[in-house]
């Protein structure tokens, strides 16, 4: 096998959040978020739904496969059949997720998206996040501006699920006893001293962590040669 990039590490970590989904609408938000949501379509998960962001559905290569009306989209986002993978401005152990603003928001610093969806979203359907660049600045002891709603606020929300956070240098998920953030794997090349250093909180490291996995031939295939030929997803990370 030729060198995988981390670039590439980081779509089959994207991709790993929608194995054996079934029949729920992918919302990728970001380049290798949505390389890896074509390759698990491709892949693992078949009957993964595709949209072309508005009203079509669309399969692995682009054709159009139905049509998906507004009421219908919302039906699948409040009812839990939708997992979307959004950005984040900042994130805080529990997963609360800021793209509103930095600062108090009655006098930001920086204005940001704004709140959008987000609630929404963390609410009624699975909600992982993507962070190209990992660092202090991101991963936050306390958010400036609840957008994404975190496990410690949403203890009735019958669909709130947070499977996972992927940055540029690994997986992380909630599997513990308080649902504060843990270190699922590391990228290859990265270390544990890398993350707890560019994170802002305490981490809940296991005493083994192991490495992301190696996509397979196949899947490497895909990605260079089907899904995205121009390597965009190397603007994105390009380490």
């Amino acid at each position: 096998m030729t060198q995988v990039s981390r670039a590439e590490y980081c779509v089959i970590a994207c991709a790993e959040a929608w194995r054996d989904a079934g029949e729920v609408l992918a919302s990728p938000m970001g380049v290798i978020p949505s390389v890896g949501a074509r390759l698990a379509r491709r892949t693992f998960a078949p009957d993964l739904l595709l949209t072309d962001g508005e009203a079509l559905l669309i399969g692995p290569d682009g054709a159009v496969e139905g049509w998906l009306p507004y009421r219908q989209h919302l039906a699948l986002v409040t009812g839990g059949r939708r997992h979307v993978m959004m950005g984040a401005s900042q994130i805080d152990r529990y997963g609360n997720q800021n793209i509103s603003c930095i600062g108090d928001w009655a006098r930001p610093t920086r204005q940001l998206l704004g709140v959008r969806g987000a609630p929404v979203n963390t609410l009624n359907n699975p909600t992982s996040y993507w962070v190209p660049r990992h660092s202090r600045r991101v991963f936050v002891e306390r958010v400036d501006m609840v957008c994404g709603v975190g496990y410690n606020r949403a203890a009735d929300a019958p669909h709130h699920r947070i499977p996972r956070v992927v940055s540029d240098l690994g997986v992380f998920d909630f599997a513990t006893p308080d649902h504060s953030m843990r270190l699922a794997s590391l990228h290859p090349g990265v270390s544990v001293e890398q993350v707890r250093e560019a994170t802002g909180f305490a981490l809940t490291v296991p005493d083994e962590v192991p490495y992301t996995r190696e996509p397979t031939t196949r899947e490497l295939e895909l990605i260079r040669d089907v899904i995205d030929p121009a390597d965009t997803r190397a603007r994105e990370v390009g380490h």
